[in-house]
């Protein structure tokens, strides 16, 4: 039997990705977190561009997660992509726009002031309402049927538990197919497994650590939950 090691970061969302699709598939593997402040040599002579996730299948290194999945949507059952062509493109291309999504959280978080945190926000929210008038009315992007599109979402998606904590942002107000679909992945077995039960306080942790307006409001928020 192959055997399966993924190397990963505790809040990387792409290394979630990799293990999303490994859990749908069934297959067993082992997942080793390594510290991206202070990685480790053999990491960084396995990794070209030193970061997780990486894939190692029997000693093999595959890293980049949209190539992960697609090796094991190659390779094992069963099938998450599409078998028509023209359709499993429209997925590819909606894998890459969840990657544009994770850019965008990633100026949320980052934004050093109110202004840039408005702006950030706003291009957020815009991203948000393409992906409502994308979705249909069935369960998953694709239908009935979990697909890798699903998978490269639910990591993004997750980001919202804590960046949208309260609902400051009303990021998902009148956005009803985007807010059931992101309940509807939150709530799958894979998705869940795919990160620690402390994974909210890790992240949390992390905003607040960078400092900027949003680890402000997060901070202003436990200073007053803190309050009797």
């Amino acid at each position: 039997m192959s055997r399966h090691i993924l190397v990963s970061h505790v809040l990387c969302p792409y290394v979630q990705r990799a293990a999303i699709v490994l859990d749908e598939k069934c297959i067993d593997f082992e997942r080793r977190d390594i510290d991206l402040s202070a990685k480790p040599d053999w990491f960084l002579a396995l990794s070209p561009t030193g970061k997780t996730p990486l894939l190692l299948v029997n000693g093999t290194p595959i890293f980049e997660s949209s190539v992960i999945c697609e090796y094991l949507d190659d390779t094992q059952a069963p099938r998450l992509h599409p078998d028509d062509p023209l359709q499993r493109a429209r997925h590819r291309a909606w894998m890459e726009f969840a990657s544009s999504l994770l850019s965008a959280i990633a100026a949320l978080y980052s934004a050093a002031d109110e202004a840039a945190l408005a702006r950030a926000a706003q291009a957020v929210r815009r991203q948000l309402e393409q992906i409502e008038r994308a979705l249909g009315d069935r369960p998953y992007f694709a239908g009935e049927r979990f697909s890798i599109v699903d998978a490269a979402f639910a990591p993004a998606l997750r980001y919202f538990e804590v960046i949208d904590e309260g609902d400051r942002f009303a990021f998902f107000l009148d956005l009803p197919k985007l807010a059931s679909w992101r309940a509807r992945l939150a709530e799958r077995r894979s998705v869940r497994r795919a990160v620690s039960p402390d994974y909210r306080e890790h992240l949390r942790a992390f905003v607040l650590k960078r400092g900027g307006a949003l680890g402000a409001r997060l901070a202003d928020s436990v200073r007053d939950l803190a309050i009797p």
